[in-house]
């Protein structure tokens, strides 16, 4: 008969690991534990986000950071703007708190912001003026930018419609001008819009749905339609647009 021999330092061995293994079992439900509580803890102790009041205009610009710009004046509207300049002045510094003067080596008008500005968007305001008035159009006309926000100015040549010479370019400019400018005004008129013939170039101040009316009507004229053709569609235009107010 064999005999069975049992070591003992196996036996110790054998309790060793296990011991090592609950120890390490012990440990880690004690780190879940600890997670568990963890993410309690910061479930129930979340805070709601913070709550920011909006910004005052005068707040905008609280390090008083000056802004500038400036437009550049060509030679045929020097003195234009000379004999507006008071017009132009005015609005300028009275109403929207804005420093103005005009160089006279750069041929330049130059807008800065001052510590009395308010409205963050009033330089732009007062350069698109300066700029409608330098375009062509009246100043009565072009202070409308800086009351109402929903005014913009669409710029367009007629070579963009159709390509015209000599005597076919200045019968399409007349054909928008009409005789003493009562096509123009009548599409003035009816679209509630102010429009600029500068040669080739032509300016719609308006709404943008105003302004795309307009351009209409003036590229049917470009194209060849008659000014009588045009009438009856902008009366029908003008109609809607009544019965929409």
């Amino acid at each position: 008969m064999a005999e069975i021999t049992i070591d003992n330092n196996d036996m110790d061995m054998e309790d060793d690991q296990n011991e090592e293994v609950e120890a390490e079992e012990e440990e880690e439900e004690q780190e879940e534990i600890k997670e568990d509580d963890f993410a309690t803890n910061t479930t129930t102790t979340v805070e709601p986000p913070p709550v920011f009041e909006p910004l005052k205009p005068s707040e905008m610009n609280a390090g008083n950071i000056k802004q500038s710009i400036s437009i550049n004046i060509p030679r045929n509207r020097l003195h234009p703007l000379k004999q507006h300049w008071l017009d132009i002045y005015q609005p300028i510094v009275e109403h929207m708190k804005l420093q103005i003067r005009f160089n006279t080596t750069t041929k330049c008008v130059e807008l800065r912001t001052s510590s009395q500005t308010t409205d963050i968007g009033a330089l732009q305001k007062c350069a698109d003026f300066i700029r409608a008035f330098v375009i062509g159009f009246e100043v009565a006309d072009a202070i409308a930018l800086l009351r109402i926000d929903d005014l913009f100015i669409d710029s367009f040549e007629i070579d963009d419609v159709k390509r015209l010479q000599g005597d076919h370019l200045s019968r399409a400019i007349g054909r928008i001008a009409g005789k003493d400018g009562k096509t123009k005004f009548t599409i003035e008129n009816a679209t509630k819009t102010r429009i600029v013939l500068a040669d080739k170039h032509i300016h719609i101040l308006g709404s943008f749905s105003n302004i795309k009316i307009a351009r209409d009507a003036i590229c049917q004229l470009i194209l060849g339609s008659p000014p009588g053709q045009v009438y009856g569609k902008l009366r029908i235009v003008s109609s809607r647009m009544k019965e929409r107010f």
